[in-house]
């Protein structure tokens, strides 16, 4: 049996904003997918964030760290999820330590890292998997 898409897309996000809701993960992200794919399913988040009490954040710009494979986020567009206002507030705040690390290069070493880390942290992943997919990760972003 296929699942469309679309279908595959909603129940993803219904699923993360029910751990978002319940205090599972602080923050959580839609699959990475082009601003029409993203913005095609803006509705149905919506939808899902008054069900679950949760709120979004239309990405236009990901955050891009080691923790993630440089092509899966990089021109892609996506929706953030999270209940508390602190959190979306950090995830931005991380993504201006970054710009300004990179703008003044001293993005390398453990800035670099630390980054990494405190997104995985954001994203509520156990230590041991921030530390898994940062090491496992072929595709870094040259900076």
């Amino acid at each position: 049996m296929e699942i469309d898409s679309y279908s595959f897309q909603c129940g993803v996000i219904d699923c993360f904003n029910e751990m978002v809701a319940a205090g599972v993960k602080s923050l959580a992200l839609s699959r990475p997918a082009s601003r029409e794919e993203r913005d095609a399913l803006i509705d149905f988040a919506h939808e899902s964030c008054r069900r679950y009490g949760t709120k979004l954040y239309p990405e236009d710009q990901p955050l891009i760290t080691d923790l993630f494979p440089l092509s899966l986020n990089q021109g892609k567009f996506n929706i953030l999820f999270y209940r508390d206002d602190h959190v979306i507030e950090e995830y931005i705040r991380l993504k201006e330590r970054k710009e300004n690390m990179v703008a003044s290069r001293a993005y390398f070493g453990g800035n670099r890292s630390r980054t990494a880390w405190e997104y995985g942290r954001l994203l509520s992943y156990p230590e041991e998997v921030i530390q898994r997919l940062i090491a496992d990760n072929p595709e870094k972003e040259k900076v």
